[in-house]
Order: C-alpha cells, then sequence, then structure tokens
C-alpha cells in the first residue's frame, strides 16, 4: 500500500515538475506575476486612500481587508482558466501529450500533475496578496484567523475552476473552445447563478389575493418573495462562499441598540454574508426582523463547487487513458 501511494506521489510530482519547468521557461509568466502584483498593489492603496475619507466607526483593517479580497477572488477567476484551459488539448495540438502516455505514468498521475502545476501557479499569484494582507492586519480589526480562513477559501475556488478548465482542456479537441467555455463557467458561477436566483425569486413571489376596499383606497398588501424556496441557486457563487465562510469580525457593545454589533458597517465580506444568510431565513422571520445566524450557505456552495472539480478530474482522467481505440477526425496523437 506504502509502495503504491509513493509511486503515485512519485508519477505526480515528476509531472508536475515537467509543466513548472515549462511555465518557468517562458518569460510571460514572470510579467504577469509583475503585473498581478502591480494591479493587487495598486487597488490596496486606492482602497485604504478612499476609506481614508470615510468617517467609519471602526479600524480601516476590516473594509480594507474585505474589499481586497473580493477584488482578488475575481482577479483570480479571470486567471484560473488560463491556467489550465489549455494544458491538455496543446499538448495534444503539439504531439507531446502521446510521449507522455506510453511511458509507465497513469491517466491519474498525469491528470493530477497537471492540476497540481495549475494550481499551484495559481497559488504563487495568490501568495503575492500575503503583503497586502498582512498590512489590512495591522490597521486592526482583522485577526490573522480571519485572514487564513479568506486565504484558504480563495485558494480552494482557484483548484476548483483550474480543475474544471482542465476538464474542458481533456474533453475538447481546441483549445480555444475550452478556454471560451472555462470562461463561460466562471460567468456561470457569478452572473449566472445571481440571474438565476432573481428570476426564480420572481417566480415565487407570493401574489396575496387583496380584501375588498373602497374605491381609490390602498389594500396595504404587499408581495412576499420567498426567497427561502430558492437560496440554494445562489449557494455556489464564488463570492457568496467567500464571504459567507469568512469568520465575523470582532464585535462591539451598541448603546442605542442594546446588544452586540459588528464594529464597522463597511464589511463588505459580512455584508454579503449576511445577505446570503437572509434569503436562506423563512419570510416571517424576515418580517419579524430575525437575524439570520444559524443557517450558513457556504458548506453547500462549495461542497457543489468541490464536486464540480472532482467531476472534472474524473473526466481529465477518463480521457487520458491510454490507448486510445477512437480517435475523432483532425485529432492529433503524435
Amino acid at each position: 500500500m506504502k509502495d503504491t501511494i509513493s509511486l503515485r506521489y512519485q508519477g505526480i510530482m515528476t509531472i508536475a515538475k515537467q509543466e513548472f519547468r515549462v511555465r518557468l521557461r517562458t518569460g510571460r509568466w514572470r510579467w504577469l506575476l509583475f503585473a498581478w502584483l502591480v494591479v493587487v498593489g495598486g487597488f490596496t492603496v486606492l482602497l485604504r486612500l478612499g476609506l481614508a475619507t470615510v468617517d467609519a466607526d471602526g479600524p480601516a483593517g476590516i473594509p480594507l481587508f474585505g474589499g481586497l479580497m473580493i477584488f482578488v477572488l475575481g482577479l483570480s477567476l479571470l486567471v484560473a482558466p488560463a491556467l489550465t484551459a489549455q494544458s491538455i488539448n496543446g499538448d495534444r495540438e503539439r504531439g507531446t501529450l502521446a510521449t507522455v502516455q506510453v511511458t509507465r505514468l497513469s491517466a491519474v498521475d498525469i491528470a493530477l500533475g497537471k492540476l497540481v502545476a495549475s494550481w499551484g501557479t495559481g497559488l504563487v499569484f495568490l501568495a503575492l496578496t500575503v503583503p497586502f494582507v498582512v498590512w489590512s492586519v495591522f490597521e486592526g480589526g482583522v485577526g490573522v484567523g480571519r485572514a487564513a480562513v479568506v486565504l484558504l477559501v480563495v485558494a480552494a475556488l482557484i483548484g476548483v475552476i483550474c480543475a474544471v478548465a482542465q476538464g474542458f482542456s481533456a474533453l475538447l479537441d481546441r483549445g480555444i473552445t475550452s478556454t471560451l467555455l472555462s470562461y463561460l463557467l466562471v460567468f456561470a458561477l457569478t452572473g449566472g447563478t445571481l440571474i438565476a436566483f432573481g428570476l426564480a425569486t420572481v417566480a415565487f413571489t407570493e401574489r396575496p389575493e387583496p380584501a375588498s376596499t373602497m374605491p381609490g383606497q390602498n389594500s396595504g398588501l404587499t408581495m412576499e418573495p420567498h426567497t427561502e424556496d430558492v437560496w440554494w441557486l445562489l449557494a455556489p457563487n464564488p463570492f457568496v462562499v467567500l464571504a459567507d465562510a469568512a469568520p465575523e469580525p470582532p464585535l462591539k457593545w451598541d448603546p442605542e441598540a442594546q446588544q452586540m454589533l459588528p464594529s464597522t458597517s463597511l464589511d463588505p465580506l459580512s455584508a454579503l454574508g449576511y445577505a446570503a444568510r437572509l434569503m436562506r431565513t423563512p419570510t416571517p422571520q424576515r418580517q419579524h426582523g430575525s437575524i439570520p445566524d444559524g443557517s450558513p450557505v457556504w458548506p453547500y456552495g462549495l461542497g457543489f463547487d468541490v464536486l464540480l472539480g472532482v467531476g472534472a478530474v474524473w473526466t481529465t482522467t477518463r480521457r487520458l487513458r491510454a490507448p486510445v481505440h477512437t480517435v475523432r477526425r483532425g485529432v492529433r496523437i503524435a
């Protein structure tokens, strides 16, 4: 058993190291990493300057960290498909994939090795964000634990997108097609889930029958959207997963509300996470101002995304099995 695991590990790392060498030989990655650092750094500086002009009731680190991580996640969703969308069909078009398939390396070794290389490259981009995360921690209000959890969630989401893009690369023959579908999937998880949730909310809106009223008199009845029936459509959204999974910032006593409240109202992560849990709260509780504190959304969303990535890895493995019995016209083998 140990020998099998050791051989599997060696095979995966062999492919991963080969992929890393190929990526490092192309000088464009150095420029991409530099561009990432400049863009993230510039955004952080501009956000901090903007927060200096806002009269917030808490430390600037909380909104600085929240805005930064949402921005980084958005950038990651743009970069991740480019890391793997042509990793399989690109090698097939160049005739280099078959030379690897005829070795003792299995299809699982090749699939996981390429995924480790692309995911590792994505984590290098994320690692360049750490200095700015540390900056937000020193600004106050953001604990090390909260920062670590958020970074781990972003890392997991990068891995999911890399896996799915690689699945498209193995499933499709042309790199341009797999790249396009990878970005379409990113849109489906972000904007598509939001559109589907909005349309479903309209469909599930309760329209009560108005009571008999005098002419010109308002019945006083309002529409009641039952979002608790369709909240799951919004759960796979990476931004919802990130915001809802983020631990809450420190609380402080509010003498006016007579309860513990977040130390700032400018935290985008807390606001988005609160809105997601509110959508899962039944309509009668929302009408009575009930604060949702026991109905997290992120386990379902992250679970769906991870299953999507696992399915993509399974598809990649199936497509890499050799020998190939049928070959479509125009597909190069070696």
